[in-house]
């Protein structure tokens, strides 16, 4: 900074600036508040249909997000201004005072162009003679040097931020000029060490890379500027290198058990770079993804895929980067395998070559297992790439109808039904089950809406027509060849859970007829249409699993008495028919929802005994265990797979909101999973699933006591309609027995099932 602009500078257009900023944090909190409560809460309980209850509501609750954004952006803009208003009066105040201090000690300073002189008086000279006027000059540089530092940190730092997104705000908050200065600053420091040969870097330095990395990996000026700094083709041989135990034979050694640590504090930070808009991240990604079917160098056969889809398994990756980067991936995979003739034995791992993944699942050599991780976290990224087409009728391949024409395959047909995964081993040697439990957890993403792991909110989208499909096509698929679930029972988990987030769809499945059907088992967003058949299959087969038998458990349970709540509270809203008294229309509304609820927990209940049956019994605590765990559903404000299309109490396709979560659906879920409710025999129920009667007592207590909660909680109590309810779940548990002998003609059925029928 010119010694002159810095002396005489008049910082009143700067104040002015931080004043109307702090003015303007003023009114956009205002905003922020409005946005919030006003909005996107009425949004969450407006009676949406159709296209708004997917489009419009999840609009209106990203631009209420913005709002929000907006106020951070600005404030951390306000804080960075003012920070630096104070700091430069600061530099000004000492410069001026060092001024005076050389006047007098006899000495003179004078601007010069850009800089100055120190002059000495002739008589009287200064104390200490050119040693006070040396002290002087470097005194007054280093004051000058500080107001460049912090001129230009500020300049740097405000560019970045603004820089971050091209639409909308950054939702990064910065408390004062240094916060962003040394995040930036850390980015390049880092990214000098990442970029050193993998054989010349010290211990140190790894450490100093892995505590960085953990401390900013949230940060998006950081991420940006590492990520850029370091670039994709240094991203990749980092990461080869130092996994390599042959590069660097002390840091290897050394550090090898904290690489897993440092995997993922770079997938993370990498993964928050991605959110950029900078033209420099969107050179990056496209370059990431030209390098995927590329050697990382000439010495090496390792793809760029491989290497880069190992640090994708955390954080939340650009959507718009997973599909170009998914799209590569799979035309790569076409290529090594013949249009899916063959296993891709590009991918398989090689005697001793190294492990890209450190987290001891499987050894990081197909790409495809790191990169499902990555849609497990990108919803609107999985449900894409799950229906993108993978061949099509016309290309040359070996996939045919049965009768015997060829067919077309999407990326999901081809990941769950067709293709040869090449073998993997965890770090006991033991075959690795991490890439079909990424792809079940990156399904479970794709069709609900939310990360997969998670429960859905009141911001979660309601289903949109392509996630309906998809979760049709997984049910149909399983339907068709159930060992693509038995024989990978830990994807039951995920199964389990898109069960329970499609029960009103699963419910209207069930149920016969179709009159006024959607006002049964109201569905926010788009329903999936499936067939009886397929989804006592599903059903059954997902009941053979402890985790997704607990799921579908639960999701039934709250689904059954949040919609029993509902038509309590609102009798005429299926058959207002004036023929009928309304509480006989209401018997005949819960009747029928009882019913269909006893079907399904006869399936999956048939399912579990199954199990048992073939275990000796041995996993019916493994059961208990599960239904325990479903105890995370309750009290949190949502009813897992209700979807009630009437104000005020809409949630996305899989919940309840505001009016009815958290009263009868939580008691019935805690009671449930607690073990404090008891059947007649006063066993708790669901806990003896080896005898299909025990849970037909057990759901006949359930319902019972579903349907009497409900009509508590909706101050509108009946006994009778609560003895109809139990009655109803009655017929269709033995429902339940006739569908599953139908559907499977006489194979995998309890033997008890047999002996009932």
């Amino acid at each position: 900074m010119d010694f002159e602009a810095l002396h005489s500078a008049n910082f009143k257009l700067l104040d002015d600036v931080v004043d109307d900023w702090t003015k303007m944090l003023g009114k956009l909190a205002d905003l922020k508040t409005d946005a919030k409560d006003g909005l996107h809460g009425k949004a969450i309980k407006a009676n949406w249909a159709g296209v708004n209850a997917t489009v419009s509501r999840e609009f209106i609750g990203k631009t209420a997000g913005e709002f929000g954004d907006a106020h951070t952006q600005a404030e951390s803009i306000r804080n960075i201004l003012r920070d630096t208003q104070g700091e430069l009066k600061t530099q000004q105040r000492l410069l001026k005072e060092a001024v005076e201090r050389g006047r007098n000690n006899h000495m003179s300073v004078r601007p010069t162009g850009s800089g100055f002189t120190v002059t000495p008086n002739p008589d009287p000279a200064p104390a200490n003679g050119q040693k006070d006027v040396d002290a002087l000059r470097d005194e007054l540089e280093g004051i000058l040097r500080t107001a460049t530092e912090i001129d230009s940190t500020a300049s740097t730092s405000l560019k970045a931020l603004v820089d971050l997104t091209d639409y909308g705000f950054s939702g990064q908050k910065y408390a004062d000029r240094d916060a962003a200065a040394n995040a930036i600053k850390e980015a390049e420091n880092l990214a000098r060490i990442a970029k050193k040969n993998p054989e010349d870097l010290t211990v140190k330095e790894f450490d100093a890379l892995n505590a960085g990395l953990k401390k900013y990996s949230g940060d998006e000026l950081f991420a940006e500027r590492f990520a850029e700094q370091l670039g994709p083709k240094g991203t990749l041989e980092f990461w080869a290198g130092i996994t390599d135990p042959n590069k660097n034979r002390d840091v290897y050694p050394a550090r090898r058990e904290e690489l897993a640590d440092l995997q993922k504090n770079l997938s993370l930070t990498l993964a928050t770079a991605t959110q950029a808009d900078t033209p420099e991240m969107q050179r990056w990604k496209w370059e990431m993804t030209d390098l995927g079917s590329q050697p990382i160098n000439k010495n090496s056969t390792t793809q760029g895929f491989q290497v880069m889809s190992n640090l994708m398994r955390w954080g939340n990756f650009d959507d718009q980067f997973l599909k170009s980067y998914g799209t590569e991936l799979m035309e790569t995979e076409k290529a090594a395998t013949s249009n899916g003739r063959h296993g891709a034995t590009v991918w398989t791992h090689m005697g001793m070559a190294p492990n890209l993944n450190r987290t001891g699942e499987d050894s990081g050599s197909d790409p495809m297992i790191g990169y499902l991780k990555a849609l497990s976290n990108s919803p609107d990224a999985a449900t894409d790439f799950f229906n993108d087409p993978f061949l099509s009728k016309d290309e040359d391949h070996d996939f045919k109808t049965d009768k015997g024409a060829k067919e077309s395959l999407s990326n999901f047909d081809y990941l769950f039904e067709e293709r040869d995964w090449p073998p993997e081993m965890d770090e006991n040697r033991d075959n690795s089950i991490s890439g079909r439990n990424n792809l079940a957890l990156a399904l479970e993403a794709a069709t609900t809406g939310h990360p997969a792991g998670e429960l859905p909110t009141l911001d979660t989208p309601a289903h949109n027509a392509e996630q309906a499909e998809l979760a049709k096509n997984v049910i149909v698929s399983i339907s068709e060849d159930p060992t693509r679930l038995t024989e990978r029972s830990y994807m039951s988990d995920s199964m389990g859970q898109i069960a329970a987030e499609y029960m009103p769809d699963i419910n209207r499945g069930l149920h016969p007829g179709a009159v006024k059907e959607e006002d049964l088992f109201p569905v926010v967003g788009e329903a999936a249409t499936i067939g009886q058949n397929d989804i006592t299959r599903f059903l059954y087969t997902v009941g053979q699993n402890p985790e997704g038998y607990a799921a579908v458990n639960a999701g039934q349970a709250s689904y059954t008495t949040s919609l029993m709540e509902y038509h309590f509270a609102n009798p005429d809203a299926y058959l207002p028919d004036k023929n009928f008294s309304e509480n006989d229309n209401l018997k005949q509304t819960i009747e029928h929802i009882s019913k269909v609820s006893g079907e399904v927990q006869g399936t999956i209940g048939a399912g579990r005994a199954y199990a048992s049956e073939l275990d000796g019994g041995v996993k019916d605590q493994d059961f208990n265990d599960a239904i325990e765990t479903t105890g995370t559903w309750v009290g949190s404000g949502i009813g897992i797979g209700v979807g009630l299309a009437t104000a005020p109490f809409i949630g996305p396709g899989g919940i309840v909101a505001g009016g009815l979560a958290g009263t009868a659906t939580d008691e019935i879920l805690g009671a449930l999973t607690e073990g404090s409710m008891k059947d007649s025999s006063d066993e708790v129920i669901y806990r003896n699933g080896q005898e299909l009667s025990a849970t037909r007592d057990s759901t006949y207590t359930l319902i019972e006591s579903a349907a009497e909660k409900a009509g508590q909680n909706a101050k509108n109590p009946s006994p009778a309609i609560v003895s109809a309810a139990a009655a109803a779940a009655e017929e269709g548990f033995n429902n339940a027995k006739t569908n599953i002998g139908d559907a499977f003609q006489g194979e995998g059925k309890p033997r008890e099932l047999e002996k009932e029928k």
